[in-house]
């Protein structure tokens, strides 16, 4: 489902009234200052997709705050991620400033203040997903606030080609296609994430990063068998289970919820794909590892804030199938 707002509908004196309350609306509670100079104007196309949304905030100069008091009255939990497309902008949050030129990434949390500086008129795509799945997925999270992530090389660049294409495909994409484009953009945001810590436990050898490798794989390749557990795996790989615990010492994931991750987003794209539409949550479940309806029900609210029901129900409503 998109909308677009636009200032372009209310007369010049009522414009930035009305973005703040877009902004608001679109993201969470906000303030903002129009920049120098008249005609202050903006426009917002936003894409609820699976997992995420994705706007396009095409504005004039502005300065954006979260402050301690709106955290304070805040019920959401989210963190944004933000490519700049066209002019400069600055972030900064926890003692840190991002200068983002087109082509660059930052984020930031909306659970502690930051502010958004833009001297010109601006274009940036905005990922917003949810807080406590991410830091789930990425330790030390709230140490890569407000730093620059380059779009020229490695995942930055890989992820800023995935972002343009869910960008310009986000309105057709059929439910099942946008979660499994949104998992990829996910991981990649993770690879590049994990790859600015500067945590010297992360810097692993190259042949603890091949075990890690290989271990990924096994489990991704096996995730549809329920009698998979975490001794087979490190047996099948010649490792002891201690030793394959410690090769995951400094990833944001231990063994077993790499595994059911892998399982809850493999579930996430079937109950979107049409061609399972008459399969009911527990079979989709069943089919993908999890042996307990009621422990798939949980760790499926835990990561994505509803039962599997409720969410595949409002998804799937959501884009008009």
């Amino acid at each position: 489902m998109s909308q677009t707002l636009t200032t372009d509908v209310v007369a010049p004196r009522d414009r930035l009234g009305y973005w703040v309350d877009g902004i608001c609306s679109t993201y969470v509670d906000l303030e903002c200052e129009a920049g120098p100079g008249d005609g202050f104007g903006g426009s917002i196309v936003n894409h609820a997709l699976p997992g995420l949304d994705l706007s396009v905030v095409d504005s004039q100069p502005q300065r954006v705050m979260r402050t301690r008091r709106m955290i304070s009255r805040a019920e959401n939990d989210f963190i944004i991620v933000s490519l700049q497309t066209k002019g400069r902008g600055m972030v900064s949050q926890d003692g840190r400033d991002a200068a983002m030129v087109p082509g660059d990434f930052a984020i930031y949390d909306t659970a502690r203040p930051y502010t958004l500086r833009f001297g010109e008129a601006f274009e940036e795509i905005v990922l917003k997903l949810n807080g406590s799945r991410l830091r789930s997925l990425v330790s030390g999270c709230d140490q890569l606030t407000a730093t620059t992530i380059s779009g020229q090389s490695g995942a930055g660049r890989l992820m800023g080609s995935m972002v343009r294409a869910l960008k310009e495909e986000a309105e057709d994409l059929p439910p099942a296609t946008a979660a499994s484009m949104v998992s990829g953009l996910v991981n990649v945001l993770v690879g590049g994430l994990q790859s600015l810590s500067s945590d010297p436990a992360r810097d692993h050898s190259s042949l603890q990063a091949y075990h890690l490798a290989r271990i990924k794989r096994c489990i991704d390749e096996r995730k549809r068998d329920p009698t998979l557990t975490i001794e087979g795996v490190a047996a099948e790989m010649g490792l002891s289970s201690s030793h394959l615990h410690r090769l995951f010492a400094t990833e944001s994931q231990s063994p077993a919820q790499y595994l059911w991750s892998c399982r809850l987003q493999a579930c996430e794209r079937e109950l979107l794909d049409p061609r399972r539409a008459k399969a009911s949550v527990s079979e989709i479940a069943f089919d993908w590892g999890f042996n307990d309806a009621a422990h798939f029900s949980r760790a499926f609210k835990d990561r994505y804030g509803q039962s599997p029901r409720a969410w595949r129900k409002q998804t799937l409503a959501a884009s008009g199938r």
